[in-house]
């Protein structure tokens, strides 16, 4: 597997840990955890989208 993939692969799980953790911390009545979960989520999933496109530059100049 290239390394990129890796990358991509380790940033989804742990973005789909933190969703599943909103349920688990909204269950448990802790909105700190669920809040900081959220806060997560958006940080993963931009920097998913931000590294996807440093990539898609490099090798488009290649």
């Amino acid at each position: 597997m290239k390394y990129e993939k890796l990358i991509f692969l380790l940033i989804a799980v742990l973005a789909t840990f933190c969703i599943g953790m909103i349920g688990v911390a909204i269950g448990v009545h802790s909105w700190l955890i669920a809040i900081l979960c959220i806060v997560a989520v958006f940080f993963l999933m931009g920097f998913g989208f931000t590294l996807r496109k440093k990539f898609r530059e490099k090798r488009e100049a290649r």
